[in-house]
């Protein structure tokens, strides 16, 4: 497939401010500027990047509690998403939502949640809603390995293949449910085994190779618009750093070696498609390492954003929860 010079340099340049935004995330939070749960995405940044390069804004993305590199990678604001997580009004939930519930719906980002596998139905229900208005775009959600095993994703795949509604399933497997292995726990060797039970195409990309995983949804967007139905892609992947932030003071014992997570550094989804990007010569390693400061400056940026921005009002705590605003008393 060929895949022009500036969708190449925008892969890149998504992965490195998802990769610039969770770094400073982890300093700042260890620092206590901001409390609360917060899952870093480092390493797994081409299995967004990749997928949501497939997509058009007018198309329709959800995620999960690993829910920062999501809205990045469909071309989100990282000075909003920083704000979000210092509880700041000027969040995309005005503060409110915090790391785990980013929204845009604007260019498409219908938001994250902390429960597991609670984003399934929802993109299935935007899928449902794009058939029922006879409209084009698609939807697309993001889900772990321990999701894998939850109900309403297997009634949600069951009802989209039955409907053959425009949704696409991306499995993010980084081997871990917080700190259980997948191995032990799925009755299949990959979770694209599954897409045979519902009757659509399973596919299993290699998760570190942006490319891969772009070539693979672009299949599945094409074949969601042209009505066909729904897709399964498993993107084959690993986190580098702990499942939340703060977990390795509280967890006992190992549970995965130094040497595994050693393994899959090599394997960085950064240096695969820098390297590939010079290899061809579509970047020189002069522009690669400037697409990394300017992304570094951004996510600076973005932190002086959220740190001047003011904490939401007592009185702002009832607003926009609910359609019909509640009469002050």
């Amino acid at each position: 497939m060929d895949i022009d010079r500036d969708k190449l340099m925008l892969m890149l340049h998504r992965m490195w401010m998802i990769r610039n935004f969770e770094l400073k995330v982890i300093e700042v939070h260890s620092a206590g500027e901001f409390t609360g749960a917060a899952h870093p995405y480092i390493g797994e940044e081409a299995v967004a990047v990749g997928a949501c390069a497939a997509l058009n804004d007018t198309d329709y993305i959800a995620g999960n509690h690993r829910s920062h590199g999501h809205p990045i990678a469909k071309g989100g604001r990282v000075d909003k998403a920083m704000a979000e997580l210092y509880g700041r009004v000027d969040g995309y939930c005005k503060g409110k939502g915090g790391s785990m519930h980013l929204a845009d719906f604007s260019i498409g980002i219908l938001g994250e949640s902390g429960i597991l596998g609670s984003s399934v139905p929802v993109a299935v229900g935007a899928a449902l809603a794009a058939k029922l208005r006879d409209e084009s775009f698609v939807s697309l959600v993001f889900f772990g390995d321990g999701a894998s095993n939850q109900g309403a994703l297997h009634e949600s795949m069951n009802l989209a293949s039955i409907w053959s509604l425009p949704v696409i399933f991306v499995c993010e497997n980084n081997q871990y449910a917080v700190t259980t292995s997948y191995a032990t726990t799925v009755s299949v060797e990959h979770v694209s085994d599954r897409a045979s039970a519902y009757n659509m195409p399973g596919l299993l990309i290699d998760g570190q190779d942006a490319i891969a995983m772009y070539e693979a949804t672009v299949e599945a967007v094409r074949r969601a618009r042209a009505g066909e139905g729904p897709t399964l892609i498993e993107g084959l992947t690993y986190r580098f750093e702990e499942h939340s932030l703060g977990l390795g003071r509280v967890r006992r014992g190992e549970y995965r070696t130094e040497e595994e997570i050693e393994k899959w550094r090599q394997r960085d989804p950064i240096v695969i498609h820098e390297d590939r990007l010079i290899a061809q010569g579509i970047a020189s390693r002069e522009e690669c390492d400037a697409v990394n400061a300017e992304t570094q400056e951004e996510v600076e940026r973005a932190v002086d954003f959220a740190r001047n921005s003011p904490f939401p009002e007592e009185s702002d705590l009832f607003e926009d929860m609910w359609a019909n605003p509640i009469p002050q008393p």
